[in-house]
Order: structure tokens, then C-alpha cells, then sequence
């Protein structure tokens, strides 16, 4: 303001007529901005103490209101381990009782029947290569007709142990076991020696057809062979080396005597 007067002075102009005029002092750019910001930060911590005394008012309102402190979290205990199935234990048991009946089996076989089936079979798992050595006796074998029922003939058996017969029929080895040899000729005849075990062994002559070889396995309700009824059939029973007497054959059946 003095500044104006002393310019208006210097140009000789009178005081009274000089207008003064006061300019509003502006705050800089920054300090504007500066200003807006403090506003700006009072504001948001005016608004966080309210929102912090609305939160201390409900922790109160918690505090004193006893449904509040009913509702804390259940802690939860471990889920408790499922108990065993019933049916399980006595599967076990099954199993285990199963196991002993067979050991007991196999000890009293193994004492009252040495050679079983049974027992030869178990023999067989231990010993090997012996598995393959059947020691029966030809009273375990139990015989089976060497013709069927139908065909008409009778069957004899000398003082020596030879059966004898004359048909045409097919013919069966008295026990199963394996072919051992084939010989002969459709001219001659055919002989089949058949082995049941170690020990015993059947030898059939007279057929003019083999159906089976060396090596094939014997059925007593297959037959072996076919005789036309020419020539006569002769059937002998070895244990060992030695010819079987000790049978007999009535109604076309074998049977041990």
C-alpha cells in the first residue's frame, strides 16, 4: 500500500485520488495441496477413532451380554477310531480253525494210512522229485469191469491169475493209470501194458485195435482197446514181477478176494 502512494507521489499525482486497492495474498500451489492433505488425514483418523470406539462399544455390549459368551467356538475333540468289524475276527478265527483240522488230518493219515492220497501228495511237496512216486499196493485200487454190462460173455480166470474172455466189445483197463508200452500188430494182436503204480501194473493181449499210446493216461471208464470176437482177450495183474490170482470175476465184476 505505501508503495502505490509513494509511486502515486512520484508522479506528482494527489494522495486523495489514488484508489487503494488491497490484492489478496495467494498461498503457493503447494501449500494449497500441503493444506488439502492435512484436511484429508485429520479426516481418516477422525473416521478409525470412531471405528475404533464402535468396535471397543461392541467388545462391551459382548462383555456384558451373556449370549455373547455363550457362543464361543467348541473346541472338537479327535474323531474317535472305528471299531473293528465283528465278522472280521471270526474269519480269523474260521481260517485258523480250518488250518488246525488240516494239520490234524494230515498227522492221524500220516499215522493210520501211510499210503494215502493224502499223504502222497504231501510226500510229494517235500521230497522233490519223489512226487512222481506212487507206492501203492494193488489192494488200494479198488477194480472195475473190463467189459461193459451189456456185452454178453463170460469171464473166466485160470488157477494162475489170467482172465480170459471171448466178444466183441471194447475193452477197460480194471484201474486207471498210465500206458507204459503198446506191442504187437493188427495182424498178431495188440498187448497194452498199463501202470497203475510202482508195485502194480496190468498187461491186456488179443486186441485188434489200440486207442491209445505210450505216455497217455488210462481211465477205467475209457476203454483202452477193441477186440472183433475172434480170438480171445487174456487180462493179467502184477504187483511187481509177480502174477495176481487173489480175485475174482462174477457178473462181468472184478473184485479182490
Amino acid at each position: 500500500m505505501d508503495d502505490e502512494i509513494d509511486y502515486a507521489e512520484m508522479l506528482e499525482i494527489p494522495v486523495e485520488t489514488v484508489t487503494v486497492r488491497k490484492r489478496e495474498s495467494r498461498k503457493p500451489r503447494h501449500e494449497a495441496q500441503n493444506g488439502d492433505l492435512s484436511e484429508q488425514l485429520v479426516a481418516e483418523v477422525n473416521e478409525r477413532m470412531e471405528g475404533a470406539d464402535g468396535e471397543t462399544s461392541a467388545t462391551e455390549a459382548e462383555a456384558s451380554d451373556p449370549n455373547f459368551a455363550e457362543s464361543k467356538q467348541i473346541e472338537r475333540s479327535e474323531k474317535p477310531k472305528k471299531a473293528k468289524k465283528p465278522w472280521a475276527k471270526k474269519l480269523l478265527i474260521g481260517e485258523l480253525a480250518a488250518v488246525v483240522g488240516l494239520c490234524a488230518v494230515i498227522f492221524f493219515t500220516n499215522i493210520f494210512m501211510v499210503d494215502s492220497a493224502i499223504n502222497t501228495f504231501v510226500r510229494g511237496l517235500f521230497q522233490g522229485e519223489t512226487s512222481t512216486v506212487d507206492t501203492r499196493e494193488y489192494s488200494d485200487f479198488k477194480l472195475s469191469p473190463v467189459v461193459n454190462d451189456n456185452v454178453d460173455t463170460a469171464l473166466t480166470v485160470s488157477e494162475t491169475g489170467v482172465l480170459s474172455f471171448t466178444a466183441k466189445c471194447s475193452v477197460y483197463s480194471p484201474a486207471s493209470g498210465t500206458v507204459k508200452k503198446v506191442n504187437g500188430s493188427k495182424d498178431t494182436g495188440y498187448t497194452v501194458e498199463v501202470k497203475h503204480s510202482e508195485k502194480f501194473s496190468t498187461i491186456i493181449s488179443g486186441l485188434d485195435t489200440v486207442y491209445l499210446t505210450e505216455g497217455d493216461k488210462v481211465m477205467s471208464t475209457i476203454p483202452v482197446g477193441y477186440t472183433d470176437g475172434e480170438g480171445a482177450v487174456n487180462v493179467m495183474m502184477y504187483s511187481g514181477d509177480t502174477l495176481l490170482n487173489c480175485y475174482s470175476a462174477e457178473d462181468n465184476k472184478l473184485a479182490w478176494t
